[in-house]
């Protein structure tokens, strides 16, 4: 594979916004870039798809929101439906990683560099999805 072609895209689906980081070509390092607004299925799996050619990444990754007992929610099921219609057309595979404590993590970091999470949601979900993707490819090293 081509030093290109390395890199991998984190996802943190939400109601209202998807937050959205990218790997390095590395793998070895992540960056927030601007969350998702989300309108309908078709619309959001586009918005995803042309994120994909943008950066050129080989692999997605989307944090699975498990409780803190293991089990399953209602958010789990909207989570993996929506991973399923992003399989059906996306080219490169997809990969589930626990997201327990990611958006905790996400603020507290935010909070350290000055921000307000309070204050810019989309960032602390794109945040989020940088901790889940980092945890990822610190898994797979």
């Amino acid at each position: 594979m081509a030093e290109e072609n390395l890199r991998v895209l984190g996802l943190d689906v939400g109601d209202k916004r998807i937050g959205v980081a990218v790997s390095d070509p590395t793998g070895l390092l992540t960056t927030p870039i601007p969350a998702i607004n989300r309108r309908n299925i078709e619309k959001d799996l586009q918005s995803i798809l042309s994120l994909t050619g943008e950066y050129q990444v080989a692999a997605i990754v989307v944090g699975i929101p498990i409780s803190l007992n293991g089990k399953s929610s209602q958010q789990t099921k909207v989570v993996r439906e929506f991973c399923r219609s992003l399989e059906v057309v996306s080219s490169v595979p997809i990969y589930l990683e626990d997201e327990r404590f990611s958006t905790k993590e996400a603020e507290r970091l935010l909070k350290e560099a000055g921000h307000s999470p309070s204050r810019e949601k989309g960032l602390v979900d794109s945040a989020s999805a940088a901790v889940i993707l980092q945890a990822y490819l610190d898994s797979q090293q």
